[in-house]
């Protein structure tokens, strides 16, 4: 244990090889990638070198450094849980559109679909969502448009153009429930009014 008085250059170095490769075991053992373990170790042992003179005489070095490198993993975790989280709403996601076309196509009565009852619940729907949120929507389906160019032109970025299409689709999917599959083969198709 080096105490704080005889935190030298030679305490320290005899420390680190006698510990490094068990700090990297531990910090392994949870994030599973042997540079980031690696990196976390050494980041860890550089930060307690910097700030040795601010230790008491009390200090434990090979607490700190294990808080450390606690720390800097679950960091690591957390971050690498929100993106797998992300990733698999992306492909919860991409797989409820596709059953949908398969559904939609399945579905399809082309008598139905051009009901006119049906086109006059798809106005109501278009005619109940707010102004900017219908503009992205109809740039999107029926005017070919990518979110790219739709924000530009409507001077939003591309989230807020993702964020008016969820909302236009949420407010289909919520007034037009009993004709969605119909609803959104039409959209789809991009058939206009």
């Amino acid at each position: 244990m080096i105490q704080n008085s005889t935190f030298h250059l030679k305490a320290f170095n005899d420390f680190y090889n006698e510990n490094y490769q068990k700090f990297v075991r531990f910090a392994y053992s949870y994030v599973r990638d042997m540079p980031v373990s690696e990196d976390f170790v050494t980041d860890s042992f550089m930060a307690c070198w910097v700030e040795r003179e601010s230790f008491g005489e009390s200090f434990n070095i090979r607490a700190y450094i294990l808080t450390s490198i606690k720390n800097k993993c679950l960091n690591h975790l957390r971050n690498t849980q929100l993106q797998e989280n992300i990733l698999k709403k992306i492909s919860d996601y991409s797989k409820w559109e596709m059953d949908m076309r398969v559904n939609t196509l399945e579905a399809c009565d082309p008598n139905e679909m051009f009901s006119e009852e049906l086109q006059t619940l798809l106005n109501q729907a278009l005619a109940a969502m707010p102004e900017k949120t219908l503009t992205a929507f109809l740039a999107s389906r029926y005017q070919d448009k990518t979110y790219k160019q739709i924000a530009e032109e409507m001077n939003i970025s591309t989230k807020g153009v993702e964020f008016h299409i969820a909302k236009a689709l949420k407010i289909l999917r919520k007034h037009l429930k009993d004709y969605l599959v119909y609803i959104l083969l039409i959209i789809i198709t991009k058939i206009p009014s």
